[in-house]
Order: C-alpha cells, then structure tokens, then sequence
C-alpha cells in the first residue's frame, strides 16, 4: 500500500491519501523458477504439481468434475475392451490423464514371458524414476515400490517446461475453481449461521419497562441459526409511525453477487474445459437457449475426443500389438 501525505497553506491538520498496490499478476514473479528442474530424491522426480492438490480441485467445482467425467464417459462408451486391457482399466486411466494430466500402464507378464494384461496404476501416487526406464510407486514414502524397469507405461499431456511429468489442459482455470468453490462455501455458512437475518432494530418509542427491551433482545438472539424465519412482534402503545425501524445490514454487507461470481466462474471452467453446456445439463438463461445437443456433441467428439484417442493409440505401439481401439461415436442408438 502506498501513502502519501500532504499540507496545504495553513490547514490544521494534514491530508492522508493511500491506494493499494495493484494486483500481483501471474507473469510478474514465476519467471526465477522456469530455470529450476523439476526436484527429485535420487530415486525419482516430484511432479510440478502436486497431485494431491489436482485430487482436490476435481471435486471444487461441479463443472469441473462433470465436465471431466463428460469426456471420459463418451471416451469409454466409443472403447472396445481387448484381451490386455478391459473397460475398467481404460476408464481409470482415461480418468487419470483427464484429472492428473498422467497415466500409468504396468505390463504384466505372464510364465512365459510373453505379455499377459495392462495393470492401471494410479496417477495420484507413481513417480517417474532419475533413470530410464524406472518408475516407482509411492503411497507410502517408507516403503516404496519400484516397477521392474520398462514394464511401465507413461502417457502424459504436453508440458511447455519439462518433458518427465504431463500437466493437464485445465490448469489455467485454478483461480476460476478457487473462487466458484469459496463462493458456494461462503454462501452455505451465510445461510447456515443465520447471518441473512441480521438488522438493526431502532426504537425511539418510550417503552414502558426495562423488562420489554430484554425481551425483545432475547427474541433477536434466537433468531440466529435455526429457527430464523420466525415471525417478530413487537407491541408499543402509543407509539409513533417511525418509532420502530428495522435497518438491515447483514444482507448488504454480505451481498456477494453470488449468481454472477457462478455464472462467471463456469464460463471459465467450461472455456478450459472445451465441453459445451447442453452436454452438462445447465440450463440455458435465454429463450434461444444453446442450441442442438446433437450437432454440438459431434462438434465436440471431432475436435475434442479423436485427438484423446490417437494419444491413446500410442500404447499399441508400446505393446507391440492393437490393445486399444475405438468404435465410431454414434449418438442414440445405432440403426440395425
């Protein structure tokens, strides 16, 4: 904050004018650490974000999780299951890459060594090793668990900084689910301390014994909380038309614009996402609401899914064999 103080002829006292610094943008201060490599232990590297925290924001918002599980469900509904891999372990690895930006396939072999299934391991705890080929799993740093070398899948996003750990597409929009969160948070406890009955209550009647004022006080104390919605009397004989005033400050103090924080809030979450609203189920706010669902989930699944499934395609190349495939996207159901 800056301060700037001033005098003026013979003014008696002196004029105090602040402002407040301006925000600190994303581009200002971050610059130093594009020059660090990711950290490790000797053993394996610390993703640049951390997934616990990634774990968190996936259920901040409901746009955000509905709008990843929007992706994943007509993902896995185009997936056809193969002998190495089945629908469930495509669907927790489609959900991996989507939350995390990373997803773990294990080869599993057989007697014979010859591959035997594609075991899912989860995002949230595998690490990529200091050495090729090396990957660990890290649920509990006492005891953990190195992957026999090259038997370890990783498909990862695109990073712009690092190439060892992927970064979903989605991170642009934290502040975005930060705040739709902390909005709806806010408005629970608001509801939930009874803090929308808060007024102030001006009598200038003469009442006629101490005793009223304390009822009254004691009527005001519990309509906090439960029970707030209760009807107030007040009875004063002869009293005048503004004797009584009821001046409310809670619900002006506290007016938050909570339906356009929310609005605004899931314009970005749907923006970083890329998914159109009528696929969420949201309700339009205009007459002409947003047109077609059909035309835009074909929109949507060109520009959108097939890119998720040419990445997903690479696994058949690391196996060695067509493990992955899909099914073309048909909406409703197909024609016999």
């Amino acid at each position: 904050m800056t301060e700037l103080t001033a005098t003026a002829g013979t003014l008696p006292a002196h004029a105090e004018v602040f402002s407040f610094d301006e925000p600190t943008a994303v581009m200002d201060r971050a610059e130093l650490f594009d020059f660090f490599e990711l950290m490790h232990n000797g053993r394996w590297y610390d993703p640049p974000v951390a997934p616990s925290h990634l774990a968190k924001l996936f259920e901040a918002s409901p746009h955000h999780s509905s709008a990843i599980y929007a992706k994943r469900n007509i993902l896995l509904s185009t997936f056809i299951p193969s002998r190495m891999m089945d629908a469930a372990t495509f669907s927790a690895s489609c959900l991996d890459l989507l939350v995390f930006g990373d997803a773990y396939l294990e080869r599993r072999m057989a007697i014979n060594r010859r591959p035997l299934k594609l075991q899912h391991s989860l995002s949230m705890y595998t690490r990529v090793g200091t050495n090729p080929g090396q990957h660990w799993f890290v649920q509990n740093y006492a005891a953990p668990f190195e992957f026999a070398p090259d038997s370890v899948f990783h498909l990862r996003e695109p990073d712009l900084r690092q190439e060892i750990y992927g970064r979903p597409q989605y991170l642009a929009a934290i502040q975005s689910l930060l705040l739709d969160d902390a909005a709806t948070v806010f408005r629970r406890r608001y509801y939930a301390n009874g803090s929308h009955a808060g007024f102030i209550l001006y009598i200038n009647d003469a009442l006629h014994e101490s005793t009223d004022i304390e009822a009254i006080k004691a009527a005001l104390r519990d309509s906090r909380g439960k029970g707030n919605f209760r009807n107030f009397f007040i009875y004063s004989p002869n009293g005048k038309n503004d004797g009584v005033k009821l001046i409310p400050i809670s619900e002006v103090a506290s007016k938050d614009d909570f339906k356009a924080i929310k609005e605004t809030s899931r314009n970005d979450i749907l923006a970083a996402h890329r998914v159109p609203p009528q696929l969420l189920g949201l309700v339009p706010n205009n007459t002409g609401g947003f047109g077609k669902a059909s035309e835009a989930a074909e929109v949507f699944v060109a520009n959108e899914l097939l890119p998720l499934q040419i990445m997903f395609r690479q696994i058949n190349d690391w196996v060695g064999e067509e493990v992955v495939s899909f099914r073309p996207y048909v909406i409703g159901q197909p024609k016999p």
